[in-house]
């Protein structure tokens, strides 16, 4: 399989930059013809799994016509209303707003909440979850089994910005907490979100601290223009 950096990196869910470094020190299973990226997909998604990361391929083989399950399409706005929106998480750094944003999340058992909160710092360790402009995506770096079969987001609104280490080392404000039952799942939520993300105004929007209602219907209004 050829891909680009920038697919190679979005199929493992690591940074670009970091799987070009893996590649000249010859970490990892892959090898560089020109600007592509050149693999074994049978190879690399046993390496990935031997290093703990997921692997998704970027489409299904051609002729392929299983249909993929509904949570791995599904909408931004109802993972969104099933992960919920909290206020006033409180806290002084990175490990301490996780923790109490996962505390938060309904649903959950202690141990699951300890083995979430655990997960989503391995993720930072590995790289920030910081995208920019106050909004950080925390996630774990593979699906949990603990978190059922439904994506959810919730939504976690800051009592007072953090260093996040963010790639515009901007203060984080909000966090959108990501659980997906698969990696497809996964990638299409956070492409949606990212896609609002992107949007100045939506930014503005949340420094306003919205109630839940009015980020619903916020978020009602980007998908329409994302499914047309």
């Amino acid at each position: 399989m050829k891909l680009t950096v920038e697919e190679t990196a979005r199929c493992l869910d690591l940074p670009a930059r970091k799987i070009e470094r893996w590649i000249s020190q010859g970490r990892i299973p892959i090898r560089k013809d020109g600007k592509l990226c050149v693999f074994n997909e049978t190879a690399l998604e046993k390496w990935a799994s031997s290093h703990h990361l997921s692997f998704c391929p970027p489409s299904e083989p051609p002729g392929d016509k299983k249909k993929s399950p509904a949570t791995d399409t599904e909408g931004l706005l109802s993972a969104m209303k099933r992960g919920g929106v909290f206020y006033d998480i409180e806290g002084t750094d990175v490990e301490s707003v996780l923790l109490n944003g996962v505390n938060r999340l309904p649903d959950l058992s202690e141990a699951s909440k300890q083995t979430l909160h655990a997960r989503l710092l391995e993720r930072e360790r590995l790289m920030s979850t910081g995208i920019g402009k106050g909004v950080a995506i925390p996630h774990p770096r593979t699906p949990l089994k603990e978190m059922g079969e439904e994506s959810i987001i919730a939504t976690c609104f800051l009592e007072e910005s953090v260093s996040y280490a963010s790639i515009d080392d901007k203060p984080v404000f909000v966090l959108f907490i990501l659980l997906c039952p698969s990696t497809k799942a996964h990638l299409n939520l956070l492409s949606r979100l990212a896609f609002c993300v992107r949007d100045d105004a939506f930014v503005s929007f949340l420094k306003t601290t919205p109630d839940a209602e009015g980020l619903f219907s916020e978020i009602a209004e980007f998908e329409q223009r994302l499914d047309q």
